[in-house]
């Protein structure tokens, strides 16, 4: 049974080590604060009395991918672009040129089989393994299927050219 003092110790040895990961994983200081804050919650509410710094740095890495998952595609765009709300929201994004140019390429330049999988994965929300079961194909012919519409749009989309 693990007790108060025994967090308090824990806390003060491996709290800096935990804050710098969940830092790293989410890039929000308010949010690495809670994550950490609510592992040794868990802790102290569950009496668990094996706890090892590597245990403390999985439950951290766990739960920030917890918190990733959580947020919206909108929320997880924002932050890996690191725009504001008012970037979103003033600006449609992507933009109707883009989406047609999306649209036009995923009908003109992939495959009917590419074109099905891309379908069924971003449109139909369908994951690896429903797509294997609907087209009778393996996950890994889904991955390269996927794979290549995206090299394909990445090279149309690039500014580059």
């Amino acid at each position: 049974m693990t007790t108060k003092d025994d967090i308090e110790r824990l806390f003060r040895s491996h709290y800096a080590a935990m804050y710098r990961l969940a830092m790293l994983i989410l890039r929000e200081d308010d949010v690495a604060k809670d994550i950490v804050h609510d592992v040794f919650e868990t802790l102290l509410v569950s009496g668990k009395s094996d706890v090892t710094a590597s245990y403390l740095l999985t439950a951290v890495r766990n739960r920030c991918l917890k918190h990733i998952r959580s947020l919206s595609v909108r929320e997880r765009m924002r932050k890996v672009y690191s725009l504001g709300e008012d970037e979103i929201e003033n600006e449609e994004w992507p933009d109707d040129e883009t989406i047609t140019l999306i649209q036009s390429t995923v009908s003109n330049d992939l495959s009917d089989a590419c074109r099905r999988v891309v379908a069924l994965r971003f449109a139909g929300g369908k994951s690896y393994l429903e797509i294997t079961e609907i087209l009778g194909i393996s996950k890994v012919a889904v991955y390269k299927h996927l794979r290549h519409a995206i090299d394909v749009l990445r090279e149309k989309l690039s500014p580059n050219e």
